[in-house]
């Protein structure tokens, strides 16, 4: 997962989108099946015409995204209810899953499929199958809740088609097309159980923290700890603080990496003058560190007397993280970097050593995020109602 959505909206648009989302997320008394979904997946093919300029959004935009040209923007409400088709079950009843229209980016079309389904092809693209069934569980609660909440907010941020909800990309949630989860499931049969039953174990649930979804961002490994929000996105949130998560480093094959330029292409990517004193740079002057993030990353630095954020030092040269440190020997520079990925929320490489620690789910996602419960999906369509 790449980037987040916008987090505040006004309570008129609430109201409007909560109508819709209670359309969608009654339970009814029907049939269940855990297949893939292929019975209910549809094509569409992209044409020009359905398709708008990067960065445009329908309707009204929010606070731009940290530094990518992702916004958050929200569509008027439409009718929810009409995409419901799939069929699951939860707490031994049944429930009315919405379908889930996925833009394949290989192949220029669009995918339909049904909430589990998607969440089975997320956890399939984004966990190796070797991971802790406990630690996929925790995954399958994140990537429900992520769409969850982005149909719930009507968002259509980071989309450059108009009939699609995500994209099977970073900017979303990484996914696996139903052709790709056939072969997996033929290929892995072991690996394939896991999955169905990570998604099986929690069907239906989402994390919530004052009755709503919650933004379940996640990343892949941390340097010993995770991220506040605001020292990342834009937003300050309360369930997504800095907690250690010293399991990565054991386990992760991500938790450190060194590399090594010259200082003249640090400073080119930096878009910096390259500047020494005789044949050496004086790095307590030109390079150093002002300002670190409680989650132990650089917030502020100065490279060449230009001030950078940690963020913009790992875009521009394509760190792993924002958590580095450096030595200069001659003309050249050697970063090594400790953890991999923006750090905010869960960290996957955290949840697998929990889970081999002997935590359960519901444990490794009440740690990662701050005061947050699990709740059954239906019950955001019965507050909803309460609420009007």
């Amino acid at each position: 997962m790449r980037r987040p959505f916008g987090i505040h909206i006004g309570a008129a648009f609430v109201v409007g989108v909560l109508l819709s989302a209670a359309a969608w997320l009654s339970l009814h008394q029907a049939g269940a099946g855990t297949s893939i979904g292929e019975d209910s997946l549809n094509y569409v093919s992209i044409t020009q015409s359905e398709t708008r300029a990067e960065g445009e959004l329908d309707g009204r935009q929010s606070v731009e995204a940290d530094k990518s040209n992702v916004h958050s923007g929200e569509r008027e409400s439409s009718a929810i209810g009409n995409r419901s088709t799939g069929k699951s079950e939860t707490n031994g009843e049944r429930y009315k899953q919405p379908m889930i229209k996925v833009f394949l980016t290989k192949s220029n079309t669009v995918e339909s499929v049904p909430l589990e389904a998607y969440v089975k092809g997320v956890i399939a693209a984004e966990m190796p199958l070797d991971f802790e069934t406990e630690a996929m569980e925790a995954q399958a609660l994140a990537a429900r809740t992520y769409i969850v909440r982005r149909l719930w907010l009507n968002d259509h941020s980071g989309m450059t088609v108009t009939n699609a909800d995500v994209t099977d990309t970073q900017e979303h949630q990484v996914y696996r097309s139903i052709a790709d989860m056939q072969k997996l499931r033929l290929e892995d049969e072991s690996g394939w159980k896991k999955i169905e039953s990570a998604v099986n174990g929690t069907v239906g649930e989402i994390i919530v923290y004052g009755g709503e979804p919650i933004e379940a961002l996640f990343f892949s490994t941390s340097n010993g700890y995770t991220e506040n929000s605001e020292n990342v996105f834009p937003a300050k949130v309360p369930y997504l603080r800095s907690v250690p998560s010293p399991w990565d480093k054991e386990y992760s094959p991500r938790a450190k990496e060194t590399i090594e330029m010259s200082l003249t292409d640090f400073y080119d990517k930096l878009g910096v003058e390259f500047r020494t004193i005789g044949k050496t740079l004086t790095p307590n002057k030109q390079l150093r560190v002002i300002e670190w993030t409680d989650g132990h990353r650089v917030e502020r630095m100065i490279a060449g007397g230009k001030t950078f954020t940690g963020e913009q030092v790992r875009d521009k040269l394509g760190l792993r993280s924002a958590s580095f440190d450096w030595k200069i020997s001659g003309d050249k520079i050697k970063l090594v970097t400790y953890g991999s990925g923006h750090g905010v929320g869960m960290s996957q490489w955290g949840a697998e050593g929990m889970a081999k620690a002997g935590k359960t789910a519901s444990q490794i996602v009440a740690y990662y995020y701050s005061g947050t419960r699990i709740e059954e999906v239906s019950k955001l369509a019965d507050r909803s109602e309460n609420r009007l």
